[in-house]
């Protein structure tokens, strides 16, 4: 018969081991989770206040409720920038991109916002450097 001792500790180590994997995955998949959470947020007020500035609403003075808000896509871009600024999103979020997209067809304006992510544990084979994203977006339009 074979001497089985030592085999419990291998075992019981083995098994620290996947655990402390376990915890390090969900520490950083909860730290990406709450980022993007803080992203949505800005990517929302960034899009609202981008087609609050955007229409201009000169268009339902001169020509009443029925007329079409015209977007002014540079004046959305600079409130998003504006807005960013503000806020303090690149000192909270280190290495923040953002998109700002209008379609004056739908009226519609899309934000998208990035930023990498701060991991606090790495997992071994996971990648070195991570980015989170967020979009908002925002409609105009004049209710009859």
């Amino acid at each position: 018969m074979r001497d089985e001792r030592g085999t419990g500790a291998l075992l019981i180590v083995g098994l620290a081991l996947v655990l402390a994997m376990m915890a390090a995955v969900v520490t950083d998949a909860s730290a990406a989770y709450l980022q993007r959470q803080g992203l949505d947020t800005i990517a929302d007020g960034a899009a609202l206040t981008a087609a609050d500035a955007g229409a201009s609403g000169h268009e339902a003075y001169a020509g009443g409720l029925s007329a079409d808000l015209h977007l002014d896509a540079d004046l959305a871009r600079a409130a998003v920038a504006d807005y960013l600024h503000r806020v303090g999103a690149f000192t909270r979020f280190p290495g923040l991109t953002a998109e700002v997209s209008v379609d004056p067809t739908s009226q519609r304006i899309l934000v998208v916002v990035q930023a990498p992510v701060r991991l606090p544990l790495h997992v071994p084979g996971s990648p070195a450097r991570a980015s989170v994203g967020a979009t908002g977006s925002a409609e105009v339009g004049v209710d009859d």
